[in-house]
């Protein structure tokens, strides 16, 4: 946004300084009515350089803005009395940030944030952001200056001529203070073990507040989370005996089983329940057709049956055929 903007107002007899804060509430107004997605981003050990690369890389998709906290927040201040959403920026405005507003998916615009980083050497006293690890190998030290890595505690040896470290060495852990001994192996060994750069802390979007973490998870896993959600709403709704909206279905599901059960028990019918018994006869007639053949299959005939005719049954149950045998069988022995 440009001098030339700013709509309707007079600047003529404002000294430079106010002329430039009026200038800069302008523009974040404009930005905060424009823009439906912000960034919040941290800026620490970030150089003028470095921000301009992000600016390019940004250009057309999203527009950076920095300035001083108190301002941002007498804006935003004011801002939220048309929009509320906004006043979730205010705790946020705190130590050295900056603001970052675009209408494109904010997840491409995180990417390309993060993609800016500037790998920098460690400085003694600050806090490493990373643990820092010294790999084993040559140095290329000369002998000399063994009592050096003798001072740290790093075992090494002699190998033509040279100190090679024997063992990966844990030389700063995360969160701890950087101290002079271990910048001044780390120069020895021209190693550059941390990258600073432009850090999304923040996300606002179209009125809601959220972690920048949330922006790494894909659409399935956000619809996952959702209806895993849902289920366990409505799963408490049922156990409850509640009608909330996700429990509806499953309760009238549940309600239409039971009207099913009582109709069939009392010889009711209606619409549905033919329609229902309709299917499932269906759906069940291709299992009766296939074990159809194995019924037909003939049984093996009886002695007992072909010799009495089938009509030669005793008061006991017993057939008449067995006795006519046994008297042939005598007669033939005689």
């Amino acid at each position: 946004m440009s001098n030339d903007e700013v709509k309707e107002v007079d600047l003529s007899g404002l000294t430079a300084k106010r002329r430039k804060k009026h200038l800069y509430a302008a523009r974040l107004s404009q930005y905060l009515d424009e823009y439906t997605g912000i960034l919040v981003v941290g800026i620490d050990n970030v150089g003028s350089n470095q921000m301009q690369k992000v600016r390019i890389a940004l250009r057309g998709k999203a527009v950076v803005l920095m300035g001083k906290n108190t301002l941002m927040r007498l804006i935003i201040r004011r801002k939220a009395k048309e929009n509320p959403a906004l006043a979730g920026l205010l705790p946020l405005c705190r130590g050295n940030m900056g603001l970052i507003f675009s209408n494109h998916n904010l997840s491409d615009i995180r990417k390309t944030v993060l993609e800016n980083q500037v790998p920098a050497a460690a400085k003694s006293g600050g806090i490493a952001p990373v643990d820092v690890f010294v790999p084993p190998g040559p140095t290329g030290m000369d002998p000399g200056q063994t009592a050096f890595f003798q001072a740290l505690g790093i075992a090494t040896k002699i190998a033509r001529g040279s100190i090679e470290i024997v063992d990966t060495v844990h030389l700063i852990h995360v969160g701890d203070k950087v101290t002079s001994s271990a910048v001044a192996l780390l120069n020895k060994l021209d190693i550059r073990p941390f990258s600073y750069g432009i850090k999304v802390n923040t996300v606002y979007d179209k009125g809601s507040i959220f972690d920048a973490k949330i922006l790494d998870l894909d659409q399935a896993e956000v619809l996952n989370k959702f209806m895993n959600a849902v289920s366990k709403i409505a799963a408490i709704a049922m156990e409850v005996g509640y009608p909330h909206g996700a429990a509806v279905p499953f309760m009238v599901r549940n309600a239409f089983k039971k009207v099913c059960a009582l109709a069939l028990e009392a010889g009711y019918s209606f619409k549905q329940l033919e329609e229902l018994k309709s299917g499932a006869s269906s759906s069940s007639k291709p299992a009766t057709k296939a074990a159809a053949p194995k019924e037909e299959k003939p049984a093996p005939e009886s002695s007992s049956s072909s010799s009495a005719g089938g009509m030669g049954l005793d008061m006991f149950g017993g057939g008449g055929g067995d006795d006519d045998e046994e008297e042939e069988e005598e007669d033939e022995e005689e």
